[in-house]
């Protein structure tokens, strides 16, 4: 008996993902998923056009999330920016583990994807590095930015692979990167 058409686009997206995670995006291809869901090549075209649709839809709501971080960031003052800005960016990577390591393990190939439609995406990376920074210009604390940001996006890369319930890694990731910026823990 066929599988109903119905929920197909839910179930190559779930596929593409494991799939992306496990072998790389690169090492993946549109058979691959197709087989692994069970429906034809044809019956994915259907719902994307390219492998690159898949991989953006998946990032996409990482990116609504990112956005949304964003906006709720920008009116805080300095003094408390850089405390919500790592809670905010830790919670996003925990929320979306599997898609941050689809994202870190293939950089290249996401950050050449066309334009995912999501206003105030441009520059984000640097806005971030600046609310964990507290908004200072001072270079210490720049790089300090830069290392914590680095660090909670390797670190919700590694997520499914430490074995800790989300609590634990809430916690430590926001000490780490709190300790990152010269921040007492919260």
């Amino acid at each position: 008996m066929a599988r109903s058409p119905t929920g197909l686009r839910e179930r190559l997206l779930t596929s593409a993902l494991r799939l992306f995670v496990r072998r790389g995006y690169r090492g993946t291809s549109l058979a691959d998923i197709a087989a692994d869901v069970g429906c034809s090549k044809a019956s994915l075209l259907y719902h994307f056009s390219t492998k690159e649709a898949i991989l953006a839809e998946l990032l996409l709501p990482i990116g609504r999330e990112a956005a949304a971080l964003d906006a709720r960031l920008a009116p805080l003052d300095d003094r408390d920016v850089a405390e919500a800005a790592v809670a905010g960016f830790v919670d996003l990577t925990l929320r979306f583990r599997r898609e941050m390591k689809l994202l870190f393990d293939n950089l290249a190939d996401a950050t050449s994807l066309p334009d995912l439609g999501i206003e105030n995406l441009d520059g984000i990376d640097d806005r971030f590095v600046e609310a964990m920074a507290g908004r200072s210009a001072e270079p210490a604390d720049r790089v300090a930015a830069h290392v914590a940001l680095g660090g909670v996006f390797a670190a919700g890369a590694a997520a499914e692979r430490l074995p800790f319930d989300d609590a634990i890694l809430r916690e430590s990731m926001i000490g780490s990167a709190l300790r990152a910026l010269g921040r007492a823990s919260a």
